[in-house]
């Protein structure tokens, strides 16, 4: 099992990405890293890098930066960290690339370099969205805008098979992202995305959600337009940081308080943690003819570990070639 990772991309990189590299070979002795970045900065930095198999250094020049238009640096930065580490990927020298960089770039890197399953109209990002009832997957999170019906129908297929995988959910529920639940909802793509879907056979379809639900665990996919689902996955973040940061203003403010605090300090503990995005590190990129795992921006050492186990477990569960059966039999 060897991963790519693009050890210059993301805001805390190359610290947090090496060191949640060095912490994953620790942990899962089946796990062989490629790292790509300027080798004399990531040498210097980390002199305590093993040189071993294992762990091998893929020397790049170039970094695509977060505010770049994705399209036209990948045009002129041929040496890029993220576009070697997708090459890797395409050579079969890797597995899966793992990136925390421009997502902008690594769906540019994904869709030129590797290209899309034959028969997948448009690539999704998928997002794990912790809920009520465990995670529910929502895609797409921000790689489209005016989205069709086919293709969030075509959405909904792929989160199926992503939800087998990494949910282990054997007959995943889905549900499409609405402004209300009765089926006349939505704008037109979403009205006739719900009646393709609601006579689809092995489609287990549950209707329309609205965006109060999402965090409800209605169902275990939730579709809906990129610009849709990146607002909503936005808004969901903004909330969660803005209340915990009043919680903590509270909990701390007088003594009363930070004994209250430290009663339930374990049910906040495991609260937390459930909201946390590193726990799961990353999702992969769908659509497109490999496995490319994308990261949160500001992922750390742990997110960066998580991700690279997330992508262990798409390659050993078959999940690309799920996939690309998936368009054969609709083809």
């Amino acid at each position: 099992m060897r991963i790519a990772l693009d050890a210059m991309g993301g805001d805390y990189a190359p610290d947090e990405i090496v060191k949640g590299a060095l912490e994953a070979l620790k942990s899962d002795s089946e796990l062989d890293l490629i790292l790509t970045g300027n080798e004399a900065v990531l040498t210097r930095l980390f002199p305590e890098i093993p040189k071993t198999e294992r762990l091998r250094l893929k020397h790049c020049t170039q970094v695509i930066e977060m505010d770049e238009h994705p399209a036209i640096a990948y045009r002129k930065k041929k040496d890029a960290s993220i576009t070697v580490a997708t090459q890797l990927v395409k050579d079969g020298q890797a597995d899966a690339v793992v990136s925390a960089g421009s997502t902008g770039a690594q769906m540019t890197a994904a869709l030129l370099g590797l290209g899309r399953i034959p028969g997948i109209e448009r690539p999704a990002i998928v997002t794990l969205l912790p809920t009520e009832r465990g995670r529910t997957l929502l895609l797409d999170s921000g790689a489209n805008t005016g989205s069709g019906p086919e293709a969030l129908v075509q959405f909904a297929q792929m989160g199926q098979v992503c939800a087998k995988v990494l949910l282990e959910r054997e007959s995943p529920t889905v549900c499409l992202l609405s402004n209300g639940s009765e089926e006349t909802k939505g704008d037109e793509a979403v009205k006739a995305a719900h009646q393709l879907l609601k006579n689809r056979a092995g489609m287990n379809f549950q209707g329309n959600v609205e965006g109060r639900d999402l965090l409800k665990g209605r169902a275990d996919v939730i579709v809906c337009d990129g610009f849709a689902g990146n607002v909503a996955l936005k808004v969901m973040e903004g909330t969660v940081e803005t209340v915990f940061r009043q919680l903590k203003g509270l909990l701390t403010g007088s003594i009363k308080n930070k004994i209250g605090a430290w009663l339930i300090k374990n049910a906040l503990r495991d609260t937390v943690k459930n909201l946390d995005y590193s726990e799961h590190g990353g999702a992969p990129l769908l659509g497109v003819d490999g496995i490319s795992v994308i990261c949160h921006g500001s992922s750390n050492a742990t997110a960066i570990k998580n991700a690279l186990f997330m992508a262990k477990r798409c390659v050993k569960a078959g999940f690309l070639e799920q996939l690309r059966n998936m368009s054969l039999n609709e083809s």
